[in-house]
């Protein structure tokens, strides 16, 4: 399991969208976009390592790391739809992690050709676990992305993999899109 904070020390996904909402120099165009965001109303509270990565504010390796719980509580007895859950979360972020190098690139469409799970050892989707997403390969308008899902006390949970197609142009200041 990669050495990151733990999910403690970190801000949820509408925490850091209401700092950057905040910001004074914060052009409309983001202000909609991150209000988009946080209308969204997904089951799933996360909790990014790099929040600029993350969001692609800047532009690095293809890997994505981020703390993933359902928000609520499940319990112990339906490990079914604990993996229920970890699919949901697997797939949330998987494809986007191929941009991650591109930033001058936006994703104009994107699509699921594939996406493989396999569960290693039982786990609590209702409790932190971290999710590892790393691409080793993009081009000819596809993308492969790995996953690997870790419980908080370093066990292997959940490993997964997606091919996805994507279409991208050009990120252009002045684009009324």
């Amino acid at each position: 399991m990669p050495v990151v904070p733990q999910p403690e020390d970190l801000l949820t996904v509408e925490e850091l969208i209401q700092r950057y909402l905040s910001q004074a120099d914060l052009t409309e165009s983001a202000k909609q976009g991150l209000n988009k965001l946080l209308a969204n109303e997904v089951p799933i509270e996360m909790k990014p390592v790099s929040p600029a990565h993350f969001y692609r504010f800047s532009s690095g390796e293809p890997r994505r790391l981020f703390w993933a719980r359902a928000r609520g509580y499940i319990g112990e007895g339906n490990m079914k739809l604990h993996c229920c859950v970890a699919a949901y979360v697997s797939d949330y972020a998987l494809l986007g992690t191929v941009l991650l190098p591109y930033s001058k690139y936006k994703a104009r469409f994107i699509a699921s050709l594939d996406h493989a799970m396999w569960f290693h050892s039982t786990f609590r989707s209702d409790e932190w676990m971290l999710y590892e997403c790393d691409s080793p390969w993009a081009g000819s308008s596809r993308g492969l992305v790995v996953g690997r899902l870790w419980r908080r006390d370093g066990v292997l949970a959940a490993s997964c993999s997606q091919e996805g197609v994507l279409r991208v142009k050009p990120v252009t200041e002045n684009s009324k899109l």
